[in-house]
């Protein structure tokens, strides 16, 4: 299998956390929340060269919002539209991003290699157990391995996030899941490896 043809006739989809704790400063001179819109400036320009018709962007704290259709220029001016607050419930939105997925599957308007979601996060969501309890059962209703591809990119230090993504990565086959869809990277991880690198491990790592 050519594995870089994996990553291109698919759908991507950000999904980035805006919780409070976006504004910490780890030192680097920078907020989380900086460096969450730098990455996903650079995943957007990534994925520009692959999906011609944009990506979906979605901002989530306590609620969330949904950007479609947005090209890598338009980033900033979401990133501006918005500021970081409250708490961190990653439960519905990714709930929403994975039924908008099944929805468009069903329609037959879903790409041929299907869909990755890429989730910029600092800490462990609100609902721990609850967001494996979805991915697992997103698992079950795909037709293969490369379908669907989630990959957590963490920003900054939280070493119990850090040990929580392991374990999503690790861990998922065992707690039930019928493909491990996980994977997980910090940014630090990220800019090492290059950004084709991280789309495609989100799928096959």
């Amino acid at each position: 299998m050519n594995t870089e043809s994996i990553v291109t006739d698919r759908d991507y989809t950000v999904i980035i956390d805006k919780s409070s704790s976006l504004n910490t400063d780890d030192g680097k001179g920078k907020t989380r929340w900086e460096i969450a819109q730098e990455s996903t400036i650079a995943l957007a320009q990534k994925c520009d060269e692959i999906d011609s018709d944009g990506i979906t962007i979605y901002l989530y704290s306590g609620r969330f919002r949904r950007y479609d259709n947005v090209t890598a220029d338009k980033v900033s001016e979401i990133y501006a539209q918005n500021e970081p607050m409250g708490k961190s419930n990653l439960k519905s939105v990714l709930q929403d991003a994975l039924n908008n997925y099944f929805q468009r599957k069903a329609e037959g308007k879903a790409k041929a290699n299907g869909e990755t979601l890429l989730i910029i996060t600092d800490g462990i969501p609100d609902e721990p157990k609850e967001i494996i309890r979805l991915i697992i059962d997103a698992t079950q209703k795909i037709d293969r391995d490369e379908e669907l591809g989630i990959s957590f990119i963490q920003i900054g230090k939280d070493k119990k996030a850090t040990e929580y993504f392991k374990a999503l990565d690790d861990l998922l086959e065992e707690a039930g899941a019928k493909y491990d869809i996980v994977d997980t990277i910090t940014i630090d991880e990220m800019e090492k490896i290059g950004l084709t690198q991280v789309l495609l491990n989100a799928v096959i790592d």
